[in-house]
C-alpha cells in the first residue's frame, strides 16, 4: 500500500470542500425558491380573464384539452428576458398565457413584444392585480394548471425549457 502524497490529499480537500460549496448552493437556491413560492396560489387556480394586447380574449374557464401554462412577466425584468424565448417556442405546442406585470401600456407591449420577436399571447396587469390574487412575489413566475384548473406546479426565477416542457407533460397524466 502507497502512502497518499500531499498533491492527493489537497486535492480531497478541495474536492470536499467543492462538494460542500455546491450543496450549500443548492440548499440556498432551494430556500429561495420556498421564500418566492410561499404564498403562491395552491389548489383550484384563480379566476383569470383578460383581453390580450394582440386582441383576443382569454378566460381560464374555458374548456382545454390539455394543461396550462401561466406566466407572470415583466418588459423590465431581465431574468425574464432570458426565458422569454422559451417560453415563446413551447406556446407553438402548449397553451400557454402570459401576464405583464408593470409593464407599461399595451402599446409599449406590442412594440417590446415585436422587438424581441415574441408571439405568446399577453394581457396586460400594469397594476399587479392578477399577480397579487395568484400570490406572485417576483418575477418571473410559472405555474403549471391541469386541465381541470388545478394548479399542479409553481416555479419562481429561472426554470430550463426542458424543466417547463416536464411540468407540462406531467400535468396531462
Amino acid at each position: 500500500m502507497t502512502p497518499i502524497s500531499r498533491t492527493e490529499t489537497a486535492w480531497n480537500q478541495r474536492l470536499i470542500r467543492w462538494l460542500l460549496e455546491g450543496l450549500a448552493l443548492i440548499l440556498a437556491l432551494y430556500l429561495l425558491h420556498l421564500w418566492q413560492t410561499w404564498d403562491a396560489a395552491e389548489g383550484h387556480a384563480p379566476a383569470l380573464s383578460g383581453h390580450s394586447v394582440t386582441g383576443g380574449v382569454f378566460s381560464l374557464k374555458t374548456q382545454r384539452e390539455k394543461p396550462l401554462l401561466v406566466y407572470f412577466w415583466a418588459s423590465w425584468c431581465p431574468i425574464c428576458g432570458i426565458s422569454s424565448s422559451s417560453i415563446d417556442k413551447l406556446a407553438k405546442h402548449h397553451d400557454v398565457i402570459t401576464i405583464a406585470m408593470q409593464s407599461g401600456s399595451e402599446n409599449e407591449l406590442m412594440r417590446y413584444l415585436k422587438k424581441e420577436g415574441l408571439n405568446f399571447p399577453v394581457i396586460s396587469d400594469p397594476q399587479s392585480r392578477i399577480a397579487k390574487t395568484w400570490g406572485v412575489k417576483g418575477v418571473p413566475t410559472a405555474y403549471v394548471v391541469d386541465k381541470q384548473n388545478n394548479i399542479r406546479f409553481v416555479s419562481a426565477g429561472y426554470t430550463t425549457p426542458l424543466g417547463l416542457k416536464a411540468r407540462m407533460w406531467l400535468a396531462e397524466l
